[in-house]
């Protein structure tokens, strides 16, 4: 069985939006997407001892060679990175349409997503992608099985779980609550140097230029703005008398 993962590299820390270009500045550190490091736990668990592959596929700046070299770390047998500066900007439409180009290359009986990105915390790529590619799509998979050609997958809801059955090939995004991914091993990181590591361009995805980036995107940033300020607020230290006077303050606005 052969596994695609699509993994995100993602700014450390909060992140800062650029002025100028209305996105989120990418300059800085990064690190692999903490949902989609179950994701890449996931693929390899699937795929255990046997025969078959697991693929590591990611969008993004030549820094998201670093997050795919951990997923190869940790045990993917391949990585796939579209690089093209063409893609700089895309949204989820333009973003959706080039990963489903570059997974539909590799033809996967099933394609694994993070739930979400940290960066973004949108939750919904996995979905657009699954629409492209014309497959059946489960989120908040919280476990996965694949027998006689189909995945079997436990789903998270508010309510408890649901149990639901697609025939292969399919799109899955896990929970984090799925697994606890692995630390790579000294060898692992060794061994990753040496593992296939295909870069791409737009076009080698079969997705033209004027699809990608800001061109192909739908949704545009008109203007940022701070964040309105908050009124006046009063500060009670953590002294003696500070419980009643939150009492006092709470009686002053007619709460007890």
């Amino acid at each position: 069985m052969k596994i695609a993962v699509c993994i995100k590299h993602v700014p450390e820390g909060a992140g800062r939006i650029d002025p100028g270009s209305k996105r989120l500045d990418r300059s800085g550190e990064g690190a692999l997407n903490h949902f989609d490091a179950n994701a890449v736990e996931e693929a390899l668990r699937l795929k255990g001892d046997g025969e078959g592959e697991v693929v590591a596929v990611s969008m993004g700046p030549a820094k998201a060679a670093d997050s795919l070299r951990k997923a190869l770390a940790m045990g993917a047998d391949r990585a796939v990175l579209v690089s093209d500066d063409a893609a700089a900007g895309s949204d989820l439409v333009a973003t959706s349409k080039v990963l489903a180009g570059a997974l539909a290359r590799e033809s996967a009986d099933l394609v694994l997503f993070g739930q979400q990105a940290s960066d973004a915390d949108g939750a919904v790529l996995w979905a657009a992608v699954a629409e492209r590619l014309r497959r059946p799509v489960v989120s908040q998979a919280a476990e996965v099985t694949v027998a006689d050609g189909k995945v079997r997958v436990k789903r998270q809801t508010e309510f408890g779980y649901d149990v639901i059955e697609a025939p292969l090939p399919a799109v899955v995004a896990v929970s984090d609550a799925i697994n606890e991914p692995r630390y790579p091993s000294l060898k692992g990181i060794m061994g990753a140097k040496k593992k296939p590591f295909d870069t791409l361009s737009v076009s080698d995805t079969g997705v033209d230029a004027s699809e990608a980036g800001e061109a192909g995107s739908k949704t545009e940033v008109l203007a940022l703005g701070t964040p309105a300020a908050r009124g006046d607020a009063r500060k009670i230290e953590g002294d003696a008398d500070a419980a009643q006077a939150i009492v006092d303050f709470l009686a002053e606005k007619r709460l007890v």
